[in-house]
């Protein structure tokens, strides 16, 4: 079957192609518009689709909208109830149910010769457990336990249930107002941060406070012992002031920010643990935006019944356009296969890069191996713009598009901060390869997807002390040489210069843009920011030459490269 997976309601609106059960590509609709998260969150923006990014992956597939045998939309509005009868204070939801219900309409004028009738409406909390429970791979995936916890679906916060080979199986669900998702968004906008969208940094910020007002939470947000919990009605401004957006933050702000944190794991883990009795699992796989919290994560797997525990890499509402694909799917009777990797979005031969950088006038050059040039770089303390393969789908930068740096020298945290424009409490994070990251990193591994924190060892803290967090942890990516042998060669060739086998990895990109996707994104990002090197695929821009004017050095360069 050929299965075209849509969200498009709330935000991060995305696309993705599942064919004959295999994942050919995803991509969310920011990296063709540049416009962060796509959309804001609001009831009038509900109609907009991920226009691009569909056209894309039906383009990598070679297919036309009429060849599909269906696509999955995200959100069965037959399911939702008008938000005043679920507590909530949004009277414009209503039209998010007008926009959903006229989806297929949309979608064929977006996707001309699509039949409207392809469209089927899936339950939003099903499409996110899908995205983990059939994405998922090892042992013991096909009998797993999923748990999904987000903002809002159609009438629930928050799914518990199994996989069970090719079916899903609810067993509980948390019905609104009550919501860990929106109590976690209310503090993000009284900590003077962009809803909907910087909720991390609450997560950041957490580890500089004190829980000291945890008891006082626990009133509000707390388990109910049956598999759901309460999660309302808190009275953020009789606990701490709120901050304006450019005010500086407190420690009241902190202590608050680290309480809520605290509440959050304290209810997850019970969460987890009621599923796990009513499973006995030895897999747990989780979605939902509030499995992007990788501290509340590490908590799990660390404290938790389950021996494993797989998050989806875009497990915010981007990750239902895939889980709705692959449930329709499985349901159609394809065998749906793990994802592979999340580098399923938009990539360019070497010829195409080379063409783009003609175009743009650039000096480049083409070193016998990318991978020892930036290493060489990385050792002498450059930062490097690092784009390859394919883009990566969801949140994390994890090898594609990022920005890589030495982590031995304390000072590129904050030169990396500089150059992305973002808050100094922001850490960054260390990239490893899977069999040397045991020695250094405690906590589940391998991490390929940067979604757990580890506890740093202590005679390494010293080493490496751009990639330590305050609270003495790291958020680890771990790469393994099979499936990233580039990448894996820089990290050999940079511990061969440097001693250190572990490099800084953060997003290419600045505050409040969307990552870096497609090579006109990465110029533009390079020529706006203090960075030493751009690794384009084969080739190297670097900085001193890109600022020359084209002189006749700088075309001997261009010619050489040809």
């Amino acid at each position: 079957m050929r299965i075209l997976g849509i969200n498009a309601l709330f935000h991060d609106p995305a696309a993705a192609l599942v064919v004959d059960g295999r994942v050919v590509a995803a991509a969310e609709e920011e990296r063709f518009s540049r416009r962060k998260h796509g959309k804001r969150p609001l009831p009038f923006s509900a109609w907009e689709l991920p226009e691009k990014a569909a056209a894309w992956c039906l383009e990598r597939a070679g297919l036309r909208p009429q060849d599909l045998d269906a696509v999955a939309y995200s959100f069965d509005p037959a399911l939702a109830r008008p938000a005043d009868e679920m507590g909530l204070d949004d009277p414009w939801d209503h039209l998010r149910l007008t926009y959903a219900r006229e989806a297929p309409g949309f979608l064929r004028t977006a996707l001309p010769g699509l039949d409207p009738e392809a469209v089927r409406f899936v339950p939003h909390h099903m499409a996110h457990a899908a995205s983990s429970a059939f994405a998922a791979d090892g042992a013991g995936a096909d009998m797993s336990s999923v748990l999904v916890l987000d903002g809002r679906g159609e009438r629930a916060s928050h799914l518990a249930a199994r996989r069970v080979h090719h079916r899903l199986e609810p067993l509980a669900a948390q019905d609104l107002p009550h919501s860990l998702g929106l109590v976690y968004e209310e503090l993000t906008e009284h900590l003077g941060f962009l809803r909907s969208s910087d909720e991390f940094k609450v997560m950041a910020l957490a580890s500089y406070g004190r829980p000291r007002l945890r008891e006082e939470l626990r009133r509000y947000v707390y388990p109910t012992g049956d598999g759901g919990f309460h999660a309302a009605g808190v009275p953020w401004r009789e606990l701490c002031p709120p901050r304006g957006a450019e005010e500086a933050w407190t420690q009241g702000h902190a202590d608050l920010a680290a309480s809520a944190q605290a509440v959050l794991e304290e209810t997850l883990l019970d969460l987890v643990r009621w599923l796990h009795g009513q499973t006995h699992d030895s897999l747990l796989t989780l979605a939902g935006g509030v499995a992007l919290n990788c501290v509340a994560n590490a908590r799990v797997a660390r404290e938790g019944p389950f021996s494993h525990v797989w998050v989806q890499p875009a497990a915010g509402d981007a990750g239902t356009a895939l889980g709705g694909a692959m449930l329709l799917a499985a349901g159609g009777g394809d065998e749906v296969l793990p994802m592979a990797g999340a580098d399923l979005g938009r990539d360019w031969s070497d010829a195409e890069l080379g063409a783009w950088l003609k175009t743009a006038a650039v000096p480049f050059e083409r070193p016998p191996d990318i991978a020892a040039t930036v290493a060489g770089a990385l050792a002498d303390n450059a930062i490097v713009a690092w784009f390859q393969g394919r883009s990566e789908y969801g949140p994390r930068a994890l090898g594609h598009r990022s920005l890589l740096a030495h982590p031995g020298h304390a000072g590129n945290l904050e030169r990396l901060n500089d150059v992305k424009g973002r808050e100094q409490f922001r850490p960054v994070a260390p990239m490893v390869l899977a069999d040397r990251a045991p020695e250094i990193f405690d906590g589940q591994l391998p991490s390929p997807y940067m979604l757990f924190v580890h506890e740093v060892a202590p005679e390494w803290r010293e080493r490496i002390p751009a990639v330590v967090h305050v609270d003495g942890t790291a958020r680890v990516q771990t790469v393994d040489r099979t499936a990233e042998p580039l990448v894996a060669r820089m990290l050999e060739e940079f511990e061969r210069l440097s001693g250190l086998p572990v490099v800084v990895n953060t997003s290419l990109n600045t505050a409040g843009r969307p990552m870096v996707d497609d090579p006109r994104d990465a110029l533009e990002c390079f020529g706006s920011t203090p960075v030493d090197l751009l690794a384009i695929g084969p080739y190297a821009v670097r900085r001193g030459a890109f600022f020359t004017s084209d002189s006749q050095d700088s075309q001997s360069v261009r010619r050489a490269a040809r």
